[in-house]
């Protein structure tokens, strides 16, 4: 009998495979299509910076992994072989409703589809359950962690809502500023223009890049003791200081001195930064639900967490609640597919 949770495991990392490039080709339109619109710099620049970017944002997501653990349902109520049947109809339905929105032209967010095919099968599987012990349809809240999953509902919700505002403020400012005859500007608009972008960029990077790595996570006598993590949400103010003043004087130079368009180096950095954050925050959506699964299988078989050595059936998942680090091996090589 535990040949087939191989074979499942083994299935599911197929699935995986499969999935994140589907995904890719569902979400790739979301970190390229301002950089290729803009026509700035050639293609081959925009996929070689967006490469850097989704290996370098694939490595730094260990983080992100928790949310197909436990950010949707309560793993301990559930038993090994329900936690697996769980995790293959989300990868089966993901990719065949990705695939579908691909072939119709319809990009959709690979977010809300994982969170509400997660949700999905947590509630089938839960009824299932009531309806085999006779219990009531209400004790299915006891299955779901309702309120990590209703932060992360109201999240994407609030997402769309801050984008739309950010987005309308920010291009009204760079309007402003910059009009349509932006080379008939004065050298120091270009500069500031780029000072904050740049700093913006930057300081995004690090404290959505860097602040995932484990690495951030260890101290370092450089920095007084501190984490790198713990340094940089104690100096940020600093941080943004600096970076502003140090990135508007360069903007200058290369402006003004080098002759150089400011603005293409504003997108090849956004466009880093953009896949960054396309596979630190969605690598999580590909490959979550197999590495938990993995996961899964791993807590089963160890004798030490298995200690009285209990069926499929009979073995709780409460060792998924518990924050399990992933291992960076399997990032870089989920990385390197999308690429």
């Amino acid at each position: 009998m535990d040949n087939i949770y191989i074979l499942m495991v083994a299935a599911l990392a197929i699935l995986a495979v499969a999935d994140l490039i589907v995904g890719v080709s569902n979400d790739a339109v979301n970190f390229l299509n301002s950089a290729i619109g803009s026509k700035a710099i050639s293609f081959k620049t925009i996929m070689i910076v967006a490469s850097l970017g989704v290996v370098f944002g694939a490595v730094f997501s260990s983080g992100m992994m928790e949310v197909a653990r436990k950010g949707i349902f309560n793993p301990g109520e559930f038993y090994f072989n329900e936690i697996m049947i769980i995790f293959m109809a989300v990868m089966i339905t993901d990719i065949l409703l990705l695939d579908f929105f691909n072939t119709m032209g319809m990009p959709t967010s690979t977010t809300v589809s994982i969170v509400f095919e997660l949700l999905g099968a947590a509630v089938a599987m839960a009824l299932i359950k009531i309806s085999a012990d006779n219990g009531s349809f209400t004790e299915v809240t006891k299955y779901i962690n309702t309120e990590k999953a209703r932060i992360i509902i109201f999240g994407i919700l609030l997402s769309v809502i801050v984008a739309f505002s950010v987005g309308a403020f920010v291009q009204y400012i760079s309007r402003l500023l910059l009009s349509f005859n932006f080379e008939k500007k004065a050298k120091w608009v270009g500069a500031v223009f780029g000072g904050v972008a740049l700093t913006a960029m930057v300081y995004f990077i690090l404290m959505k890049g860097i602040k995932g790595a484990d690495i951030a996570h260890e101290n370092l006598g450089l920095l007084g003791g501190l984490t790198i993590k713990d340094f940089l949400e104690k100096n940020v103010l600093p941080i943004i200081a600096v970076s502003f003043v140090l990135w508007s004087i360069l903007s200058y130079i290369f402006t003004a001195f080098l002759k150089t368009n400011i603005y293409k180096l504003i997108i090849i950095v956004g466009t880093f930064a953009l896949a960054l954050a396309f596979a630190g925050n969605d690598l999580v959506n590909f490959i979550g639900v197999p590495i938990a699964a993995w996961q899964s299988f791993q807590a089963w078989i160890d004798p030490t967490i298995n200690v009285n050595g209990l069926a499929a059936n009979e073995f709780a998942m409460g060792a998924l609640g518990k924050k399990v680090p992933t291992p960076n091996f399997l990032l870089l090589a989920a990385g390197l597919i999308m690429v």
